[in-house]
């Protein structure tokens, strides 16, 4: 047998390869050829881009597949135009936005924070944690909510396909941000209404975010804080990107309030980049557990059969594991 030496040069330069996404990303390549096709030159010109770096630039990106070329002309390949063009409700570029200009950066003390067990972003520093910072600056505020929309809008789409909410008439999404979650539902289900549980600096976008989406007598928002409040009566409960914010305690906690909260036969919904339970394929969920070792004091990503567990420890009779969008896949209790 040959080794060669590919995968492991592949993985340990693939921050090259990133950053060049995250660079395109940021000067808004992709929004400006989704409006036309275009020539290096036009290029270099809408782009501010200096004559030295642009040829291999964009080229890099025809080779990492996001960019495709011909005749001189690029243009973007069918993915990165409807995921990565700004203008497009389909945009999941605000997560990179957010890995460019914050995580990027955190993820070279990755070796220390192996060492240490402790976070190293803004809170390394004695900064306000992040969370507590997000939610008291506005701007910055819609940009994270945004973000986390474009991150679940896949996910949301396929939950809104796979579970039966005809057996159901209301439900609630915890840590709803902007509320993709459920306007996709009450957009494709026109009998279900659904509640925004968040907190209230959230109100405004979230409400606005609603409205955009002509959903405002359906969709509501609840405000209140999912550590000190018990969560209002429902029939389904989704916490999605949530449990793996925080430690064991707290997401034990925050699935026996859904318990409380759902009656009999209700159900809560569980999704995240849930790790295989093996521990040996989903790599981008055991990379995302890793990444809440950078940013959090407690958070970890976790398997299909350990979120069964906690689920089943709380008096969820049934559960199950389902696949969503990307890496994503949900847990499902039944009470």
């Amino acid at each position: 047998m040959t080794f060669a030496p590919d995968n492991i040069m592949k993985l340990g330069m693939g921050f090259w390869g990133s950053k060049a996404l995250l660079s395109a990303v940021e000067l808004g390549v992709f929004s400006v050829l989704a409006k036309a096709p275009a020539d290096l030159p036009t290029l270099q010109r809408k782009l501010g881009l200096h004559q030295r770096a642009s040829r291999d630039f964009l080229d890099a990106l025809v080779a990492l597949g996001v960019l495709d070329r011909e005749n001189g002309v690029y243009r973007n390949a069918p993915d990165a135009d409807l995921f990565l063009d700004k203008a497009k409700p389909s945009y999941v570029g605000g997560m990179l936005e957010m890995a460019n200009a914050r995580l990027f950066g955190f993820w070279d003390s990755l070796t220390e924070a192996l060492r240490t067990g402790e976070m190293q972003n803004e809170g390394k520093r004695g900064d306000a944690d992040l969370f507590d910072s997000l939610y008291a600056e506005p701007k910055r505020l819609e940009s994270f909510l945004q973000a986390m929309s474009g991150l679940s809008a896949g996910a949301a789409q396929v939950l809104a396909e796979r579970f039966p909410w005809s057996d159901y008439s209301n439900m609630m999404d915890v840590g709803t941000a902007q509320g993709m979650v459920p306007v996709t539902l009450a957009r494709t289900h026109s009998h279900l209404t659904g509640v925004g549980f968040d907190l209230p600096p959230v109100r405004p976008i979230f409400e606005a975010f609603a409205a955009q989406n002509r959903l405002s007598e359906r969709v509501k928002f609840h405000a209140g804080d999912f550590f000190q409040d018990e969560f209002p009566a429902t029939d389904v409960i989704v916490m999605g990107h949530i449990l793996h914010d925080w430690d064991f305690a707290t997401k034990k906690s925050l699935i026996e309030k859904a318990f409380s909260a759902v009656p009999k036969g209700g159900a809560l919904i569980v999704y995240d980049t849930v790790i295989d339970d093996d521990r040996r394929e989903n790599a981008f969920g055991l990379l995302m557990s890793l990444n809440m070792l950078i940013e959090t004091r407690g958070g970890f990503d976790y398997t299909g059969a350990d979120c069964q567990e906690w689920m089943r420890q709380v008096g969820f009779s049934a559960t199950r594991v389902e696949p969503l969008a990307g890496p994503d896949s949900m847990v499902i209790g039944i009470k």
